[in-house]
């Protein structure tokens, strides 16, 4: 039964600079993910929209007003100049302004990336998932 003493010398400060850095990360964490479940809650939704990808499609319902339709995508051979590029639809999705809307944003198959670049908005729609 050999031990070193280098081992069980230092014991106080190791546990000293194990316990404080973990204690500061709880101190972190808490009030961040209670503000991360707030900034995820909506209030006050005047408009829900729905928002459901496709393989090479998006469809979109607005649920308030019984209206759907799909989005593809604008062939390149298509597409003006100074358009962006695999951005551009046939049909666009129109937001009303000064309106808070709340989006359910899903997928029927594979993971797909739903963005609206001039607001800096981008969520990943994954399925199964709102």
């Amino acid at each position: 039964n050999f031990i070193s003493r280098s081992l069980m010398e230092g014991q106080e400060i190791e546990i000293i600079w194990t316990i404080i850095p973990a204690l500061t990360l709880i101190f972190i964490a808490i009030p961040s993910l209670y503000l991360l479940y707030l900034t995820d809650e909506t209030f006050n939704n005047q408009i829900s929209i729905k928002v459901l990808g496709h393989q090479w499609y998006w469809s979109y319902e607005y649920s308030d007003f019984n209206k759907e339709f799909d989005s593809f995508m604008i062939p390149e051979s298509e597409m003006m100049k100074k358009t962006f590029r695999l951005l551009d639809t046939d049909n666009n999705l129109v937001l009303p302004i000064n309106t808070n809307i709340k989006y359910l944003i899903s997928s029927m198959d594979v993971i797909h990336s739903w963005t609206i670049p001039s607001l800096g908005l981008k969520m990943d729609a994954i399925p199964g998932r709102l």
